[in-house]
């Protein structure tokens, strides 16, 4: 009995495959009400020991069920990770949400570890800054005592001195007192870094210069004392650039280290998903072979039945129907478009999964389609001068949409 039908492929991802064989088990040890008379519930053993050994079967598909659920969460822990692994932070974020726990015992630890060693390298970075700073506070020294520095020394007497459009030229004002005590701050507002302080010092000269004329003695004593301390600015910098570099490359090198080892972790995560998927698949066979042993040989009647059945079934759950054919059939293309399926050439086995799963499938189809006619009826009870017209509508809409969704057969 060869039947054709025609499908839309779509992925089959193994935890999914796990579920459809966890499933399948399910269905077969729990007798389900049947509501499609072709589909009559025709199992054997209804004795104690039966009874005992599918709750026994039961209890090894809940397990190995629960199994699958934590699995797949951990894969989507994995997926997430390498999705985002672009943004070091965002991935630093992540990093220990929902790994296992040794896993994660792991990767916090040497996480823990980049953490330290960075925190390490941060010190010994401020303790290099902190002489560069004092460097540059003995060149500041030497300016602020210059004989030209007295009209920078504290801030401008605006309304003493009359200056009434000071702050409409001047955005941001500084002077050298207001520099010093924020260089001896200890409540952590000073400065963090040589080159704050250098742009400081230079917008003191830069607001005298701007507010004040060429040919102003201001003017030309800040342009003075700028030019003196560019000069011993200079004489510090390569220093400061040296720093800086470093800083850069100890932060690269920290963002590298931090993503190296959460690709470590979640490398090794991965190798002990594979173990265990390939654990519960082997457990399934296992029950897979106990449940063939029990299944009883399908009549040709049935097979019919079941042929046509799979003619009724939407394209989302035939292309599942299929995919559990193709499980024991590894020459079966059922990604193709056109399939050919012989229902004589399978074992008892793949027919049993077929049947319990194209009537739970049918089961809800039709359940579906009593709510669309409930909701129909509604409507015509509301509008009785069209009952029949409307009656009539709906037939037709139905013998259509069935026509629709029928696979085609040969």
């Amino acid at each position: 009995m060869v039947r054709r039908y025609y499908r839309s492929p779509s992925p089959t991802s193994t935890i999914f495959m796990l579920r459809v064989q966890i499933w399948s088990f399910s269905c077969q040890m729990e007798p389900v009400p049947s509501s499609i008379p072709d589909f009559v519930d025709s199992r054997q053993g209804n004795d104690t020991g039966d009874a005992a050994e599918a709750e026994g079967f039961m209890h090894r598909v809940d397990e190995i069920s629960v199994q699958i659920d934590k699995l797949e969460k951990r894969v989507i822990e994995i997926e997430q990770f390498y999705l985002a692994r672009g943004d070091a932070q965002q991935n630093i974020s992540k990093a220990s949400s929902t790994l296992k726990d040794k896993d994660k015992e792991k990767h916090i630890t040497s996480i823990r570890k980049q953490q330290q060693d960075s925190s390490r390298r941060e010190g010994a970075a401020a303790k290099r800054m902190q002489e560069l700073m004092r460097q540059f506070a003995t060149i500041f020294r030497q300016i602020s005592q210059h004989k030209w520095a007295w009209p920078f020394l504290d801030p401008v007497d605006v309304e003493g001195l009359g200056l009434h459009d000071y702050y409409e030229v001047i955005d941001k004002p500084m002077d050298f007192s207001t520099i010093k005590n924020k260089m001896e701050a200890k409540d952590g507002s000073g400065y963090k870094n040589v080159r704050e302080i250098y742009a400081d010092v230079r917008l003191v000269f830069k607001n005298a210069m701007r507010y004040n004329d060429e040919k102003n003695d201001v003017h030309v004593m800040a342009k003075t004392l700028l030019e003196k301390f560019e000069e011993k600015w200079l004489q510090l910098l390569p220093k400061v650039a040296e720093e800086e570099k470093r800083k850069v490359e100890e932060e690269v090198e920290f963002q590298f280290d931090m993503q190296h080892a959460q690709e470590a972790a979640y490398a090794n995560m991965a190798r002990d998903i594979s173990n265990e998927i390939s654990e519960a698949d082997m457990n399934l066979k296992g029950l897979r072979e106990m449940v063939i042993q029990r299944c009883r040989k399908m009549s040709t009647e049935e097979k019919r039945k079941l042929g046509i059945a799979l003619t009724r079934l939407s394209p989302e759950d035939l292309t599942k129907a299929l995919e559990i054919v193709a499980e024991n059939n590894p020459n079966f293309q059922a990604t193709a478009q056109e399939v050919d399926l012989d229902i004589d050439a399978q074992n008892e086995y793949t027919l049993w999964r077929l049947k319990v799963f194209v009537k739970d499938a049918l089961a809800i189809k039709s359940r579906s389609a009593v709510a669309i006619d409930s909701v129909d009826n509604d409507n015509i009870d509301d509008n009785k001068k069209n009952n029949s017209k409307g009656r009539r509508e709906i037939c037709d809409a139905v013998v259509k949409s069935a026509i629709k969704r029928t696979k085609k057969v040969v």
